[in-house]
């Protein structure tokens, strides 16, 4: 998970950097067909796809079109929303996820589990109104960080709906139809986007965030997290959500685009607690 929490940030801190160049349903269609191939070369890889697999597949296509909406959402968002401040706003997910979670599914959260969401939260905030206090209080939100708020129901709709829709089936055949549906949407919706833009003219650094987010922040975190989930509680498989704007600020780093200022990063200590509070046995 703390790989997930890493190859995760890189879709963000590299993301942020083509978004305003591509049209998020183009470049996610794109993404989401190279992530189905390697899912599927996975699956027949392993030889496992039970009869039934694909019975009632309209369990997928509400998987898909919440799966597509939350990263068209978040390719949006990014064109004006800082990196970090996009993942400050994805560590509101899992409070949000709990609310479904006990919609659909009726599951309980501890109450340590609840304090450290809020303090997540609280740490999310204080990223996401960049630590000014006017703008907290008078709940000025960007456009960016909006937007990709929205993708973030979406997403933390779609975490109890896996287990709410799923009839048995191996998680990797499950993400594959999911992926499927993903795909098929996302096609249908950025084909006036696919059409027009230049992909010959492209420069590389479009086409290595594709490579990146289809392979390392999709194909390769949905085996992450299928290892982790199998052995760890699923609060701790929650918590490592919480280092993404951390690892966000990193790479933001590393890629020479300098270092958030010191009171934005007040608010990544809180999430950095949050985790902590969540790992505790």
């Amino acid at each position: 998970m703390l790989a997930f929490s890493g190859l995760v940030a890189g879709s963000f801190a590299l993301g942020g950097q083509i978004a305003a160049e591509v049209d998020p349903a183009a470049f996610n269609a794109i993404r989401f067909s190279i992530s189905t191939g390697v899912v599927a070369g996975l699956v027949i890889a392993r030889g496992r796809l039970p009869a039934g697999s694909f019975v009632a597949p309209w369990r997928y296509l509400v998987l898909g079109a919440l799966y597509a909406a939350y990263f068209v959402a978040m390719f949006e968002g990014l064109k004006t929303a800082p990196p970090v401040s996009s993942a400050a706003v994805f560590t509101l997910t899992p409070v949000m996820s709990a609310v479904f979670g006990w919609l659909m599914m009726r599951q309980v959260t501890t109450p340590r589990i609840a304090l450290a969401l809020t303090v997540g939260a609280a740490g999310a905030l204080w990223v996401i109104f960049r630590a000014d206090i006017d703008a907290l209080m008078a709940f000025e939100i960007g456009r960016g960080e909006t937007i990709f708020f929205f993708g973030c129901i979406a997403h933390a709709a779609y975490t109890p709906a896996v287990r709410w829709l799923n009839r048995g089936e191996p998680v990797l055949v499950f993400t594959l139809g999911t992926l499927l549906a993903s795909t098929t949407i996302l096609a249908i919706w950025g084909l006036p986007g696919l059409i027009d833009f230049d992909w010959t003219g492209a420069r590389p650094l479009v086409w290595i965030t594709i490579g990146y987010t289809a392979v390392m922040a999709t194909a390769l975190t949905v085996l992450l997290v299928q290892f982790a989930t199998l052995r760890l509680p699923s609060s701790k498989v929650m918590a490592y959500t919480y280092l993404v704007p951390s690892w966000v600020a990193l790479w933001q780093i590393g890629l020479g685009e300098g270092t958030p200022p010191a009171l934005v990063l007040a608010g990544v200590a809180l999430t950095i607690i949050a985790l902590l509070m969540l790992l505790r046995d």
